[in-house]
């Protein structure tokens, strides 16, 4: 259920990463909170890319979702 729901966040976020070439992939949720994705497309090499996992897809997920601890990009 917690990782639907994190799936479900990530569909809100991913239109914005698309209009730009890119995208995001969940690999999992671990028990401590901590949301594992991978950003592919435009986003993987984007010197960008940092911020845009912490700024805005952790941002988003924490304040969506609070038992969310963290984003890790792999």
């Amino acid at each position: 259920m917690f990782e639907e729901n994190v799936r479900k966040a990530l569909d809100n976020v991913r239109p914005s990463l698309q209009a730009d070439g890119g995208d995001v992939e969940l690999v999992g949720v671990s028990d401590d909170g901590i949301v594992s994705v991978k950003l592919t497309g435009a986003c993987g090499g984007c010197p960008m890319a940092e911020m845009t996992l912490k700024m805005g897809i952790e941002n988003y997920l924490k304040k969506e979702i609070p038992e969310i601890t963290g984003v890790v990009g792999v």
